[in-house]
């Protein structure tokens, strides 16, 4: 008897592993986005970014500043997670887009076409619409973690449905359904990503990516 209830024990690990197992496999694998040598599967966009994205001697991804444009990703994502570090040069304006369409000028930038994260050197300033992390023009951050130009910023972003979290140096600065704001509710929820070059030097580095799989609504 103590047998049989040992092997049913043994099933339902089994069973319940398996189900574990499945789950974790329906999400993609963090894979590189940049392979630290080339921009190869990287769109530039902008007619004035020509010349102005190259990777440096140590395999970081570098714009070196003038004009303006995107560098994209050239796969359309919907539930995403993303991993990255940036650097900024001096007086630093940059940003990066989600969930956008690709940069033909005018309402595709990703601030009007998805969203862009502003990246700015205004640490230890009081944070805003305009600021490091926000949702630019739409929602501040709810604190600025970002650090002085020159030191390493640690960017991570999961997309789930109309949900949007974004951590910078370890703290939550974005964590919003945007469902809940009228301005935002029909905003996209797959489309492009891309960092910007905005006339001012910026560096990324240690770029991942995993594709979630949507959640399918129980019945």
């Amino acid at each position: 008897m103590f047998a049989d209830f040992l092997s049913r024990m043994l099933v339902c690990v089994i069973v319940v592993s398996g189900a574990v197992s499945t789950a974790l496999a329906e999400d993609g694998e963090f894979k590189r986005m940049f392979d630290g040598r080339t921009l190869d599967g990287w769109v530039i966009e902008g007619s004035r970014a020509r010349g102005i994205w190259s990777v440096t001697k140590d395999g970081e991804l570098y714009c070196k500043g003038k004009g303006y444009g995107f560098l994209r990703y050239d796969k359309k994502l919907c539930d995403f997670e993303i991993q990255l570090e940036y650097k900024m040069g001096p007086n630093c304006n940059s940003g990066i887009g989600i969930r956008s369409k690709a940069f033909k000028g005018g309402g595709t930038r990703p601030s009007a076409s998805g969203y862009e994260l502003q990246i700015l050197a205004d640490a230890g300033k009081k944070p805003n619409n305009h600021s490091s992390m926000s949702l630019y023009r739409h929602i501040a951050p709810t604190v600025n973690a970002s650090l002085p130009s020159g030191e390493w910023n640690k960017f991570a972003i999961v997309c789930r449905g109309p949900n949007i979290k974004v951590t910078l140096n370890d703290q939550v600065v974005q964590d919003i359904d945007q469902t809940k704001y009228e301005r935002l509710k029909n905003k996209p929820l797959c489309g492009y990503f891309s960092v910007q070059n905005h006339n001012k030097d910026i560096w990324y580095r240690n770029m991942r990516l995993r594709e979630i799989k949507p959640e399918v609504p129980k019945e």
